[in-house]
């Protein structure tokens, strides 16, 4: 409804009264529209002043706001510049750090090579040193733990536990041995020993055989190499001579051709070698025998039935002074798996033990030999190339010190050549025999900690004496003795010609690493000490086939 129609209404409702009561309601209307038209005025001018105010409130606040906002970035972006400045420096000085890593790196680098190939030729020197003195190469490999080394410790007190199982023997570097000797109540003494080569713990099989491979490079150019494994009883000269075994055949784990020892390998290494000649030239016989109680038997032997049995065998020197075993069986082999099974079959005949120390301990020495005969026409007699390439810087040496007597010997040398006895002499064939002889020694033995007994007992006698006859035989060597006592025990009449100086010698010290065998340990290692220092004069080669140069 419209104010019209409501005054309509009104006026309509005001028809029955009278003119001047019309006009004095109608003027009172009007006020009362005038008074709220001014109240409404009112209102809106006080909320537009009030407006007005918030406004000029909030323009001071927004630029308030407006300056800290560019305060705020200006001192954000001066933040930003500087942290990119210092990141940009720490770049520089991160990029400088790596040349100098990388030029200290190839520094590092150069000098290793320097220094590897500084060791190479020492290591060259040393063995052509060894070579000319004749001295004993001597290796020692530290085993690992074994479960067995704690096995009798279940009735001692854990500290004492503890200390049987402190590992005491280290190698601090491939020829270095360090022992922790220790005592209670005693400060500590580190000892130290020094070989041609020391293995770690964690040394495969493989990096033992690298070092051993070269000798049998001298076998067939005409010398005898005798490889020999000495230790206490559970040292592990079993293992790096043969190999893990089965312990109810004895046979070679073959399938795991990692594991195998320094006698299978060896074979197979000649084998590969011979297979490079010539056929025919060569032919290999093998010969098993064990040393027990002071005794030789051959482990290879027959029955009339064909059965394989231990024949009690004898030692004697021949007249050019050479050990010798009379009717040793010998069996021609023409791979390395014919030797194994020889090997084996002798294996099962050796004389075996248990003790505290070591559950399968060999109660004799095993020596494995092989017999490499050589073929060799009369006029092709003489030395290697390698040799002669050493006579004549050796001559030419020899020459500019002494010119008259090398022209001397030239001249003798040219009328013997063309001498015709010597020339008739060249015309007929020849065979050479070399030797390779792989030796396991039995393990000496405290018999407080093996605990033997009875026949056991009688064997870790006959094992030291046999040890100690060795070591009295390597000292009256070392000593230049007249007498040397070979024949003190059968063991070492039997190695006469290997010990004493007619092969290439080779002595793998094994020892354990725990505090427990401590003793035995610095035993192992005295007695490799003064092997290495033994010199037996330069070692005699057989005369064999010129190989020329070029192959």
């Amino acid at each position: 409804m419209t104010g019209v129609d409501w005054l309509l209404g009104k006026y309509q409702g005001l028809a029955g009264r009278s003119t001047n009561e019309v006009l004095q309601l109608y003027s009172a209307h009007g006020q009362q529209q005038k008074l709220q038209r001014g109240s409404v005025v009112t209102h809106l001018h006080e909320a537009i002043k009030r407006l007005k105010q918030d406004m000029k409130s909030l323009r001071s606040f927004a630029l308030e706001l407006s300056k800290d906002f560019q305060r705020q970035c200006k001192a954000y972006l001066y933040q930003a510049l500087t942290a990119v400045q210092e990141i940009q420096l720490q770049n520089e000085a991160m990029q400088m750090f790596q040349i100098k890593a990388f030029d200290l790196e190839q520094s590092l680098q150069e000098v290793t090579e320097r220094y590897e190939k500084e060791k190479q030729k020492r290591r060259v020197l040393h063995n052509s040193l060894v070579e000319l003195r004749g001295n004993i190469r001597v290796h020692c490999r530290i085993r690992p733990s074994l479960p067995f080394d704690n096995a009798d410790e279940h009735s001692i007190s854990q500290d004492r536990q503890r200390n049987f199982s402190e590992k005491v023997a280290y190698a601090i570097d491939d020829e270095t041995v360090l022992v922790k000797c220790s005592r209670p109540g005693h400060a500590s003494i580190n000892k130290t020993f020094q070989f041609e080569r020391v293995y770690s713990a964690f040394e495969s099989q493989d990096t033992v055989f690298a070092d051993v491979a070269p000798l049998l490079t001298s076998l067939l150019d005409g010398y005898n190499v005798c490889i020999m494994a000495y230790g206490q009883t559970g040292s592990g000269k079993t293992y790096t001579m043969l190999g893990p075994q089965l312990e109810e055949n004895f046979a070679f784990a073959l399938e795991d051709e990692s594991e195998l020892g320094i006698i299978p390998r060896a074979t197979q290494e000649v084998f590969r070698l011979i297979s490079e000649k010539p056929p025919g030239s060569y032919w290999v016989e093998v010969s098993v025998v064990e040393v027990y109680n002071n005794e030789i038997f051959d482990l290879l032997a027959k029955d009339s039935c064909g059965k394989v049995f231990g024949v009690k065998r004898d030692v004697v020197t021949t007249r050019e002074g050479k050990s010798n075993v009379p009717l040793l069986t010998y069996e021609t082999v023409e791979n390395a798996s014919e030797f194994l099974h020889l090997v084996i079959r002798g294996l099962q005949l050796r004389v075996r033990h248990p003790t505290l120390v070591h559950a399968h301990s060999s109660r004799s020495h095993l020596v494995v030999t092989l017999t490499i005969t050589t073929i060799v026409s009369g006029d092709s007699l003489g030395t290697s190339w390698e040799d002669e390439q050493i006579n004549q810087r050796l001559n030419k040496e020899f020459s500019c010190t002494y010119p008259q007597k090398a022209r001397e010997n030239r001249s003798t040398s040219s009328s013997r050549a063309s001498s015709p006895a010597q020339l008739e002499a060249t015309e007929k064939p020849k065979q050479v025999k070399t030797r390779l002889q792989l030796v396991d020694l039995a393990g000496s033995e405290c018999v407080g900690m093996s605990g033997v007994t009875g026949a056991a007992l009688r064997e870790t006698s006959f094992i030291n004496r046999s040890l100690s006859a060795l070591a009295d035989v390597l000292g009256a060597i070392a000593e230049q003795r007249s007498h040397v006592p070979y024949r003190n025990s059968k063991l070492t009449h039997l190695l006469q010609d290997s010990v004493g100086g007619d092969a290439k010698l080779l002595l793998m010290l094994c020892i354990s690493p725990d505090q427990k065998y401590l003793t035995e340990s610095l035993q192992s290692l005295g007695f490799g000490t003064r092997a290495r220092q033994v010199q037996r004069g330069q070692i005699k080669k057989k005369n064999l086939p010129v190989q020329s140069k070029a192959k």
